[in-house]
């Protein structure tokens, strides 16, 4: 049960477009003042050295994040930043590249490198989460952050990682299963001003079938105990029923819960004798509005950075 280990695909193609949603979620969220719920269902252990022996055993970080940085410092040009400006017509839109803010996100981490060096760390969900939930603007909010993680090795790293963080009770983390814990914390409390918001990232290893409907039996259950949250489930692709069902799956029910939901694919193609994993997806209910827009900006780039023989692609379909 415990022969998945993350540190072997830290920064390959699935983080990419994981975190890179996860990001352009929560710059969303955080434009309002009232605190947020974070939950990360299965944490790992939090942050990833690429120059490990884990990391260079498997090369996915060479052939993800690597290619992914060399082509944001071609771009370095790029806005990182949200900003607001005014269309012809005197409505306000978004300018905002999550790419490059993704890239620059990253690089805070990696400050100690030599100019134009390959980073050596790489943040899981937690610890971009914290740092999102930290930067000057949004400390004040005091946004929660919850996190569960069963693997007992990633599980007392994540615990290190976290005491290092000197987060006091904003942050908690627990060694136990995420589907079950998510049952207690939905709905979140609720801030001074009544409000209840909450994110809750959902991405096991899938490494047993059963995972598949214990995504969808905890989306269902999250729906009915919490409508209004955001919910992100991450997901390989694979020839699998059991995979191929699953964004059916949540798709119905959230339309069911008659909620808007998005659903985005990347697909790095097949070269020649190559193995692993090749595409993955990300399932959003209650995204951003502005999700799909970014998303549809931000994707082709990945695929030029990323793509390794045909079939590569992505696309970007959303409802309700």
């Amino acid at each position: 049960m415990f022969s998945y280990r993350h540190a072997f695909h830290a920064g390959n193609h699935a983080d990419v477009l994981k975190h890179l949603t996860l990001v352009a979620t929560l710059r969303h969220l955080m434009r309002k003042d009232n605190p947020l719920t974070l939950i990360d269902t299965h944490a790992g252990a939090g942050i990833y050295r690429l120059d490990s022996e884990a990391a260079q055993t498997s090369g996915e970080a060479l052939a993800g994040i690597a290619r992914v940085q060399h082509q944001g410092a071609s771009n370095s040009g790029a806005k990182t930043a949200p900003r607001t400006v005014g269309s012809a017509q005197g409505a306000i839109k978004i300018e905002y590249d999550a790419l490059a803010d993704y890239l620059a996100l990253l690089a805070s981490f990696n400050r100690s490198a030599p100019p134009g060096a390959p980073w050596r760390v790489y943040p899981g969900s937690p610890l971009l989460m914290h740092a999102l939930m930290t930067e000057p603007g949004r400390a004040a909010v005091h946004d929660r952050l919850r996190l569960f993680e069963l693997h007992p090795t990633d599980a007392q790293a994540l615990q290190a990682h976290i005491e290092q963080l000197d987060a006091g009770r904003q942050v908690s983390m627990a060694r136990q299963d995420g589907f079950e814990a998510l049952k207690a914390l939905l709905p979140p409390p609720a801030s001074g001003s009544g409000s209840r918001r909450a994110l809750v990232l959902i991405d096991p290893s899938y490494e047993i079938k059963t995972d598949y409907a214990k995504v969808a039996a905890a989306i269902q259950d999250g729906l009915r105990r919490f409508a209004t949250g955001v919910y992100l489930v991450w997901y390989p692709i694979i020839p699998r029923p059991e995979a191929h069902g699953l964004p059916r799956r949540l798709r119905t029910l959230a339309q069911q819960a008659d909620r808007p939901w998005l659903h985005a694919t990347l697909a790095i193609g097949s070269a020649p004798g190559a193995t692993g994993l090749a595409a993955s997806g990300m399932f959003v209910i209650n995204p951003p509005h502005t999700l799909a827009g970014i998303l549809r900006s931000a994707l082709p780039r990945l695929e030029d950075a990323l793509a390794r023989g045909p079939h590569a692609g992505w696309s970007v379909d959303a409802g309700g």
